[in-house]
């Protein structure tokens, strides 16, 4: 007898299509039969050791969330409900050029100093790994969630140049192309750079492509933060269909938005971009959360001449008073390339967590409040925060626009990604509340989506993408990797103000057949494992 069947599910199976009722059958960690109710009729009903009555429940595949932030999270907190109770299945982790393989003792702790502000140091983690196919392994222990891997072009970049600002010589460049082969072959599913980040943003078109030209040939794609998502923005976007055009390598825009003063109401440019490209035979797919402000760390928005040499040099330049004015002028007056070029907003930049427990005050605050607090400019606020922090500050930016969320979010080469930091006290609401936020807030209330169309790009969309056969839809002999969900309840229950509330509405989620959320409540199962590569 089959392990379990979902009784009277009204299944929206990720392609699209219209739901329809059944009864789906899970056994071995697959779905073994798909029984619908006009077949069920004057038939025999499909039986299991376990019957779950899924009556006024939707049941669609797990969610893929294409832009995560969780690759120390998933081996520190095996409960992960933050991921899990939204009804993630899989997570995409070496995001933004910048993660924790392929490293060496020497760049391992440089890139744990680097990205503090989105994963914590990491001193509740044995960094028993170098490669990517050890990380990988690693998580093959046993996860919350499953988890795929980008590698990250930052991270190879200081591996092989270091973090200055200068072009790759050619064995240099041969190296990278070396790591980068590496990693695919041990299962990585693309490459992902950086490039408003240091030292993955001193990398040029030239080397990017050569880079690009090896992911392609082992079928992953290409996944850029790119070099400006304010002043510039179309630019930036320009820059990366063209680069992945001439490398031949599927594109995977990340984090898609279009945010600052400069770009409001500009979405409709971007989208026509977009579509000349697809129109012409490109391969582009692009993610975006449902929220208008961003999420960073206060350094990331530093010029890429004050970030070049690494943590130390940063913050040796920031304590010399000469050169912190030529940050500041940089920052307030001309527009740092680390700020997408415009001229940044003290009021507009939240403070959401701090690694030193004596700075925890200003959490909740912006800078210039700060500021006005402690009686001094914004920026010798931010400056101190930086220092005395060691540049592990996240903040908030709010510098998006509503109405290019909705543009972006409805055209045909949308995915969901909740580029989700969970660290800080106060971290953005997305990394607990993006998937029920788009069920609930743009399906159920405003009608953006249908809600067969929402649920296709957070599922088969993204699993085409990734390459994976037998996930992203609900189908006999594809992986039960399922959600079910209240479509009339379901709701974020993360806010600014509370954001580490887990969600309303989502009862029960399975990975590999197996519930991690059951009842509403996290159960003690580990069943996600690393999702590799599909081989060409």
């Amino acid at each position: 007898m089959e392990q379990l069947v979902i009784r009277d599910a009204d299944v929206v199976d990720g392609s699209g299509a219209d739901s329809y009722r059944a009864d789906v059958v899970v056994d071995g960690g697959r779905i073994v039969s798909i029984v619908k109710e006009a077949a069920a009729a004057g038939c025999q009903r499909p039986r299991a050791v376990r019957e779950l009555d899924a009556e006024g429940l939707v049941l669609s595949p797990g969610f893929i969330d294409m832009h995560a932030h969780s690759d120390l999270a998933l081996l520190r907190d095996p409960d992960h409900s933050a991921k899990a109770a939204q009804g993630v299945t899989l997570e995409v982790l070496g995001q933004d050029g910048l993660s924790y393989a392929p490293v060496d003792e020497r760049t391992l702790e440089e890139v744990r100093r680097a990205i503090t502000g989105w994963n914590g140091y990491g001193d509740d983690v044995d960094f028993d790994w170098r490669s990517v196919g050890e990380y990988l392994d690693r998580l093959d222990r046993g996860i919350a969630v499953n988890a795929a891997y980008l590698i990250p072009q930052g991270t190879v970049r200081a591996l092989v140049v270091g973090w200055e600002d200068r072009a790759a010589t050619a064995g240099e460049l041969d190296r990278m192309r070396e790591l980068v082969a590496e990693g695919l072959r041990q299962g990585a599913v693309g490459m992902s750079s950086g490039l408003t980040y240091t030292p993955g943003m001193y990398a040029g078109d030239a080397e990017l492509t050569e880079l690009c030209r090896v992911v392609a040939s082992y079928g992953g794609y290409y996944c850029p933060h790119h070099r400006s998502y304010g002043a510039g923005a179309l630019e930036a976007y320009a820059e990366m269909v063209a680069l992945a055009r001439e490398a031949g390598c599927p594109l995977h825009l990340a984090h898609a938005t279009m945010n600052f003063g400069v770009n409001e109401g500009r979405a409709p440019e971007l989208l026509a971009l977009l579509d000349r490209a697809l129109d012409a035979g490109a391969d582009i797919t692009l993610d975006t959360y449902p929220y208008t402000p961003g999420c960073t760390t206060l350094a990331a928005l530093l010029p890429g001449w004050a970030s070049e040499g690494g943590p130390e040099e940063v913050l040796a330049r920031l304590t010399d008073p000469e050169t912190a004015e030529r940050v500041r002028h940089d920052l307030e007056v001309t527009g740092s390339d680390g700020c997408h070029g415009v001229p940044v907003e003290w009021e507009t930049i939240e403070i959401s967590g701090v690694t030193d427990p004596a700075l925890a005050g200003l959490v909740g605050r912006t800078v210039r409040e700060a500021a006005d607090l402690r009686g001094e400019t914004p920026w010798a606020t931010a400056r101190q925060l930086l220092v005395r922090d060691r540049l592990g500050t996240t903040v908030l930016q709010h510098v998006g626009h509503e109405e290019n969320v909705r543009a972006i979010m409805r055209h045909r080469a949308h995915t969901g990604g909740s580029d989700g930091i969970l660290r800080g006290s106060k971290p953005h609401p997305r990394a607990y509340g993006t998937f029920p936020r788009y069920l609930g807030h743009y399906v159920r209330e405003l009608g953006v989506l249908t809600l067969e169309e929402c649920v296709a790009r957070l599922t088969s969309r993204p699993a085409a993408r990734l390459r994976l056969p037998d996930r992203g839809l609900v189908r006999e002999g594809y992986r039960a990797d399922l959600v079910l969900f209240d479509p009339e309840t379901v709701a974020p229950g993360a806010t600014f103000a509370a954001p580490r509330t887990l969600p309303a509405g989502i009862p029960y989620v399975l990975v590999d057949g197996r519930f991690v959320i059951e009842d509403g409540r996290r159960t003690d199962v580990l069943a996600g494992r690393a999702v590799r590569r599909t081989p060409v």
